[in-house]
């Protein structure tokens, strides 16, 4: 999947994007010890990968270094592992749809089983497994110079690649969103029909806010990637990106716009997330943020216990001091 030099710029300026997401993200993780920006981590950094591959590979390895033919061992190594870095990087964005699909359809058990130490788990099962799905795109076929036409490995390795990359991810969200939006639509037709006041609906506004970023990240992702995934189609059944200008040009425009979507999620979690948009000034205006989760609740608590147990250990004093009546006597004995 190796891309254009004339990409090597626009993907220069996304990974800068994307650091300033991962340095907001990084500083929420830690502050609200939340699984969900665990994935959001995974995924920003996942995406920072694929930039650095295709910057390797497109610009730096073919025009900036070299400026001769560059070792066909370390090509094919290096787009292997941009394979890797792009399989991780949607295929993280799974395990945050099953969590928000737990949260809102199950929410005992998201309590149970949704915490950071299992999401960091989680996300290194995603990494390997991507890893290891990368190994065969080692014999891809550069689109932009082999002129003759695919042959049987090529047909192999791109239905594997569209297969992961884009159709299995995209029939995973398209059901797992459905599930959530039908359980959205039912609890809000069963909210309508209570007479109550509003107090109820705070906390399902608050999980749609998040329903909401991550459908908007899911349909993002199946518009971009899908121009990509077209014309990789379309080279391979009627006409060579090689033969025929006119596929050349969509093949770099598609790999455009799927690089979009590694930039695209930056502007979502700004326009839904508030905690987010706080972080990010912070980082801007290099100022500290609280490293450790706040404590006021944990000081309230431990004050609210030591009250309680003021209050039973004067009573037990109370009731030991007191004589206990003639009837309670007799019970007591």
């Amino acid at each position: 999947m190796a891309q254009r030099p004339a990409s090597g710029r626009m993907s220069a300026a996304l990974r800068r994007v994307n650091i300033l997401t991962l340095v907001a993200l990084y500083r929420l993780a830690v502050r609200t010890q939340k699984a969900l920006y665990v994935y959001l981590l995974a995924l920003t950094g996942s995406d920072i990968l694929s930039q650095l591959f295709i910057i390797f590979v497109g610009f730096l390895l073919e025009t900036a270094v070299f400026h001769r033919d560059v070792p066909v061992l370390l090509l094919r190594s290096v787009s292997m592992m941009e394979f890797s870095a792009n399989h991780a990087s949607i295929w993280a964005t799974v395990p945050l749809t099953v969590d928000r699909y737990v949260a809102l359809c199950h929410p005992l058990l998201h309590r149970q089983i949704s915490y950071p130490a299992r999401a960091r788990r989680i996300i290194a099962v995603v990494f390997t497994l991507a890893l290891a799905s990368g190994v065969p795109f080692f014999w891809w076929s550069d689109m932009w110079r082999v002129s003759r036409a695919p042959n049987s490995l090529d047909t192999a390795l791109i239905w594997t690649h569209v297969t992961i990359i884009y159709f299995l991810p995209c029939c995973i969200f398209l059901v797992l969103n459905s599930l959530i939006i039908l359980r959205l639509r039912k609890r809000q037709r069963h909210q309508m029909c209570k007479d109550e006041s509003g107090k109820q609906l705070a906390l399902p506004g608050k999980l749609g806010k998040t329903t909401a970023m991550l459908l908007a990240v899911t349909s993002v992702f199946a518009i971009l990637w899908a121009p990509r995934t077209g014309v990789v189609l379309y080279h391979l059944y009627v006409s060579s990106v090689h033969n025929d200008w006119r596929v050349h040009l969509a093949y770099d425009l598609s790999n455009m716009f799927a690089m979009l979507n590694t930039a695209v999620n930056f502007f979502l979690y700004c326009f839904v997330s508030k905690p987010f948009r706080a972080a990010v000034r912070d980082v801007l205006l290099f100022r500290g943020a609280p490293l450790h989760p706040r404590r006021p609740l944990h000081h309230q608590r431990n004050a609210a216990n030591a009250s309680t147990s003021s209050i039973s250990s004067t009573k037990r004093s109370q009731r030991e001091i007191t004589p206990l009546s003639p009837k309670r006597a007799d019970i007591k004995m």
